[in-house]
């Protein structure tokens, strides 16, 4: 490389030469003026002029460093830590190792990262317990690693995620100032990332001897639910319990998409028993104040129940196959499988008369593809069945009225269970089906005592508000206001098609003959003669509301031959994948 200067001394010319020729790694030649003789010539550094000596150890701040590192994974006091396995549960660490590491639950393995990306705050209260710093005892049961709570991000099923999880060796779990602080900084950060979030749960609740500072602060534990809000429906927020989970912690399951609770293990509860007795004098143990049935049964809280550790990561690893990273993505798609169970066959499962029972899941079977059903809140509002699935590979979002229960009428738990289903699809970008067979909401005074009414308002709501492809298929009954639950003609579905068993009504046969005719059938003394004409009445009334009527008059768009079924919703919901839909211009509804 040649360089020619203006003016400058051999000295000079020879500092710009060397600086250069390490830069480049040339040989620099530098002039000065009009001379043709270079000033200096400096060839490039050979290898004796390397700086760095690669065979330098790490010092003894490294080891020291890593033997502290280490000390943080053992966890709390060691009987706490042992303790655990009495209780059936794994070492925090040992369960993130079967998360995101080798599946084996080797927390040693998991301290070589295995799955997990990296971790934040291992060192948060450091200072407060660890017997290296200053005065600081040395009793076994001051540790507080990691301040109880562990977050980070991790490699899961091939996806990214937020993570957190309590270390429930360290004082039951329970949350403190620097723990708190690491929770909101993982929610913030999952805002900015667009990734989802799986909050690992065993928690006891606030540390109450040390609630100064994160109780009540504006960036202290009540900023968990403000952010849980603002995450809502941005990513998924995925909970999964394994332990007692009381008071504030209870909280974070029930903001999640999807709550998991752990068969004898698990349960959540705004109040201990022992809380509970001395507020209301009633004596109750925990597992019947908030165990896994209470909530999947009674409260509807949990969307699944794992009969273990393993089996609760194999449900969320089955839950994640149906879900974006964020809004605003398609869900994921997977290869196409044929149905379960031969669709041809549809038409023999669905009774003649409306009033005789049978399962959906019947129905449901010869639809979707094989293995793909995945239901949601099974024990909850049984009149109505939830869950994702995929019909010819394309993730969906199933919402069936159930005539094996109840003859399928809409209860106010199966109505909220529809709603906040619906709502969280649509959060989602995954399209609608909704398979309807029900004579309508449920009326008497019990229903009425539990806000049919209002439960039934937010299914309709959600039904009118949700942007994504909907499809509603009339298998059989459409009853009264269950056509508007069920996103009928009116609620702007791409497509309403029917079942030739389809009926479409105010209300059924016996209901209408006995509001229209019962004073002129009560005047039929003869009872046969009375039946006869009961029996024309019904059969007429049918005819007038059979959906060959409704299809004539263009109120549903086409009745399908059950077996083409699958076939006919495959191609629908091809043709509305890029479907634009808007909603009008307003901060939000006052429904939910």
């Amino acid at each position: 490389m040649d360089v020619r200067l203006r003016d400058a001394d051999e000295d000079a010319a020879r500092a710009i030469a060397t600086a250069l020729a390490e830069s480049t790694g040339d040989t620099v030649r530098v002039y000065v003026g009009d001379s043709s003789e270079p000033a200096a010539e400096v060839p490039p550094p050979t290898e004796s002029h390397e700086v760095y000596d690669d065979s330098l150890e790490p010092t003894e701040r490294e080891h020291l460093l890593r033997d502290e590192i280490d000390d943080i994974y053992r966890g709390g006091p060691e009987k706490y830590v042992e303790r655990l396995e009495e209780q059936g549960k794994l070492f925090v660490r040992d369960r993130l190792d079967l998360w995101f590491g080798s599946g084996e639950g080797d927390a040693e393995a998991l301290a070589d990262n295995g799955g997990v990306k990296f971790e934040d705050g291992r060192f948060a209260a450091f200072d407060d317990w660890h017997p290296s710093s200053p005065e600081v005892s040395e009793d076994e049961d001051d540790r507080l690693p990691a301040d109880g709570l562990l977050t980070g991000a991790a490699e899961f099923e091939g996806r990214s995620l937020h993570f957190m999880a309590n270390d429930f060796s360290v004082k039951a779990g329970s949350m403190a100032e620097k723990g708190v602080e690491k929770f909101l900084r993982m929610q913030q950060r999952a805002l900015q990332t667009g990734k989802p979030v799986l909050y690992l749960m065993d928690s006891s609740g606030g540390r109450i001897d040390q609630q100064s500072g994160f109780f009540a602060n504006r960036e202290g534990i009540g900023k968990y639910y403000y952010n849980h809000s603002m995450l809502s429906g941005r990513v998924p927020q995925i909970c999964v319990l394994y332990g007692p989970c009381i008071a504030g912690a209870a909280y974070t399951p029930v903001f999640a998409d999807f709550t998991i609770m752990v068969e004898g293990m698990s349960s959540m509860a705004i109040a201990s028993p022992r809380m509970v007795e001395m507020v209301t004098g009633e004596e109750i143990e925990l597992e019947e104040l908030g165990g896994p049935r209470v909530h999947m049964e009674e409260s509807g809280s949990a969307d699944l129940i794992a009969r273990d550790e393993r089996h609760a990561r194999n449900l969320v690893a089955k839950l994640m196959e149906y879900l974006p990273d964020k809004a605003g993505e398609q869900p994921p798609s997977q290869p196409a499988e044929p149905a379960a169970r031969d669709p041809s066959a549809l038409d023999g499962v669905i009774p003649e008369s409306p009033n005789e029972g049978y399962d959906m899941h019947d129905v449901v079977d010869r639809v979707v593809d094989r293995d793909s059903w995945f239901e949601l809140r099974e024990g909850y509002g049984k009149e109505i069945l939830t869950g994702f699935a995929r019909v010819d590979g394309r993730t969906v979002g199933v919402v069936a009225n159930q005539p094996a229960e109840r003859a399928g009428a809409i209860f106010p738990d199966s109505a909220e269970k529809a709603a906040e289903f619906v709502w969280t699809c649509d959060a989602y970008e995954i399209p609608l089906l909704y398979l309807t067979d029900t004579p309508g909401f449920m009326a008497g005074s019990a229903v009425e005592k539990d806000a049919i009414l209002e439960k039934g308002k937010k299914m309709i709501y959600a039904a009118s508000s949700a942007t994504v492809p909907k499809q509603c298929v009339v298998v059989r009954k459409a009853y009264g206001a269950g056509i508007y639950a069920m996103s009928g003609p009116a609620y702007d579905p791409q497509s309403t098609i029917a079942l030739p068993s389809g009926e479409i009504a105010i209300m059924g046969p016996e209901a209408a003959i006995n509001a229209v005719y019962k004073r002129k059938l009560d005047e039929i003394e003869d009872e046969e003669e009375r039946a006869e004409r009961e029996q024309e009445l019904r059969e007429e009334y049918r005819r007038d509301i059979d959906v060959h009527r409704m299809a004539s008059e263009v109120v549903i768009d086409e009745i399908v031959p059950p077996s083409e079924l699958r076939n006919e919703l495959s191609e629908r919901f091809d043709m509305y994948e890029d479907l634009e839909k808007e909603l009008p211009d307003k901060k939000h509804g006052t429904v939910f």
